[in-house]
């Protein structure tokens, strides 16, 4: 097996095929040495797009609808399960979904046009489900920031979801929202190896920085909870006890965790990043995946592809229980969103 090591500051040095693509293109040698630098840098491509908000119905996600204002995430979280995603976009989830990024320009417009729509019903948006709304493009674009002005104008709730630290720039918006009780944020907090996060999520702020915003989001008010996601086998697991103390330490109310996924694409990519920096136990650690999933890598099925089953999955399912008891990481009063104050774009708000 060939292993090719990513570029430094990406997570995969890859392009697998896209499978909706009819013709494959392979690397053949053709005897002429030519030497073509690995492309590092990233491109965005501007799109307007046709709609903002994205509906589901899957009973393993607690929310109906999300909005993301770019597609691909420059992070590079090597086990991202929106990598698939981009092909799509006839493009590979690969490298590509870490260096070809397309930003929705019109997506807080869109959205204003989106809630002034008659019949429509009020729930919490959730923003960043597929891709991070604040990834490094983001203080350039500042898609989520626009996005968060809609949402504050029109008292609409909203949570969030990121491990990127440029949230604390946008800190009078959220602040704002906190005091209507219309936002929660959620940070992904994976690992506190800074060498582990580098390789794993090599773009994504570092484990303190992420700590860092949560304790100055709680400063301000802003209720917070951290997401253990994904928990790898002997990778980043023997952290869990550890990621609640120190969220906790932080100011989080709340913790919830997620086993590893390795849908479609994503799973030749994680082996190969598994051959590149552990090679010596990539074996046992996709043997622990395959046995919390039933044989295989990945489990689709609602209600367990979340968290698995087995002896690894039921173990680390019963640590996550103690933990949770342990640090009071449960305070989930604290996440409910007030929905009574929305007025739709050109309606009448409440005096009180």
């Amino acid at each position: 097996m060939s292993i090719h090591l990513p570029p430094r500051g990406r997570g995969t040095a890859t392009n697998p095929h896209n499978r909706f693509a009819p013709n494959r293109s392979v690397v053949e040698d053709d005897g002429w040495y030519q030497e073509v630098p690995l492309t590092q840098g990233t491109t965005v491509t501007l799109e307007t797009a046709k709609s903002i908000i994205a509906r589901n119905s899957s009973p393993d996600i607690p929310f109906d609808r999300s909005i993301n204002p770019y597609r691909g995430c420059e992070h590079g979280c090597i086990y991202c399960y929106a990598r698939p995603s981009h092909a799509y976009w006839d493009m590979s989830p690969g490298l590509d979904f870490e260096t070809r990024l397309i930003a929705k320009t019109n997506a807080a417009a869109l959205l204003e046009q989106q809630l002034s729509k008659p019949g429509y019903s009020v729930a919490p948006i959730t923003l960043g489900a597929n891709t991070d709304p604040y990834q490094p493009i983001e203080r350039g674009y500042a898609l989520s920031r626009a996005t968060l002005e809609v949402l504050l104008r029109y008292r609409h709730p909203v949570t969030i979801i990121t491990k990127g630290s440029l949230i604390l720039r946008d800190l009078d918006l959220l602040s704002e929202l906190a005091k209507l009780r219309l936002v929660s944020v959620f940070i992904s907090l994976t690992t506190l190896d800074d060498e582990l996060k580098r390789i794993l999520e090599p773009r994504a702020a570092a484990p303190k920085a992420r700590l860092r915003a949560i304790r100055v989001l709680r400063d301000a008010g802003v209720p917070v909870g951290v997401l253990l996601a994904p928990m790898i086998p002997m990778i980043n697991d023997m952290e869990l006890e550890k990621l609640m103390a120190e969220a906790k330490a932080a100011g989080a109310l709340s913790a919830s965790y997620v086993m590893l996924r390795l849908p479609l694409e994503v799973a030749p990519l994680f082996e190969e990043w598994l051959q590149a920096h552990y090679p010596q136990r990539a074996e046992h650690v996709m043997s622990l995946v395959r046995q919390s999933h039933g044989g295989e890598v990945y489990d689709s099925r609602f209600g367990s592809r979340m968290r698995g089953e087995g002896v690894f999955a039921e173990l680390l399912a019963q640590r996550y229980s103690l933990a949770i008891k342990k640090h009071g990481l449960n305070r989930r009063e604290s996440f409910q969103l007030d929905c009574s104050a929305f007025c739709p774009p050109g309606g009448q708000m409440s005096l009180l």
